[in-house]
């Protein structure tokens, strides 16, 4: 069973969410409430697996719950749901480590086979916001310093940024889902992060790929 917290400051919201996560089996809405503090005192005194979370809540905000709560309880899955695209929020939010960044015209649909990919370990790098930043990235730029990232590693990195999953590079570049993990592992060693999030972060801030 996968345990959710809903954290949005419109009730309305709230219920339908409630609403549509109610149908679905093997998912169980545990707790709602309306700001980041919420968030963070129910992180603090119960169990569960995924916070569905909005950015934009009075007095502590969902950035700054997400901060304290990625700090005290690395375990739960946080899931973004927001209106708020900038390109600024998006990358302050995953920085942080959350599992995914999700718009709230989001279809039902796609909401719950992210929130089942999250609860199987699987970030979502959403193609409509991570995507929307890094669709103009290109072929990696010899000019910079890659932190010792191997030619093959380096490929697998620009996939990655590009929001491709394990399955998706392997058949690309012809080798296996097990391969492909054990670059990312050193790649992740490398590169000083934890995940395919933060690398792929890392990798355009470092300027790894050319931007047209």
């Amino acid at each position: 069973m996968i345990r959710i917290v809903i954290a949005d400051d419109h009730p309305l919201i709230r219920e339908g969410l409630r609403r549509i996560l109610e149908f679905e089996d093997g998912i169980e809405v545990v707790a709602e409430v309306g700001d980041g503090q919420g968030a963070i005192n129910v992180a603090r005194s119960m169990n569960f697996d995924i916070l569905l979370m909005d950015l934009n809540m009075p007095g502590v905000n969902g950035l700054e719950a997400g901060r304290v709560i990625r700090r005290e309880h690395p375990n739960i899955g946080i899931l973004v749901l927001t209106i708020d695209d900038s390109d600024e929020k998006v990358f302050q939010v995953l920085q942080l480590g959350v599992a995914g960044y999700l718009l709230k015209d989001v279809d039902s649909k796609t909401l719950i086979q992210s929130i089942r990919k999250v609860y199987s370990g699987e970030p979502i790098l959403s193609p409509t916001v991570t995507g929307k930043l890094l669709e103009q990235i290109s072929q990696p730029s010899p000019s910079k310093d890659t932190c010792g990232l191997s030619e093959r590693e380096m490929e697998i990195l620009h996939y990655v940024v590009k929001g491709a999953s394990n399955r998706e590079i392997g058949t690309s570049l012809f080798i296996s889902e097990k391969t492909v993990k054990n670059h990312l592992s050193s790649i992740y060693r490398k590169l000083s992060v934890e995940d395919r999030t933060q690398a792929a972060l890392k990798a355009v801030k470092l300027n790894f790929f050319k931007l047209d």
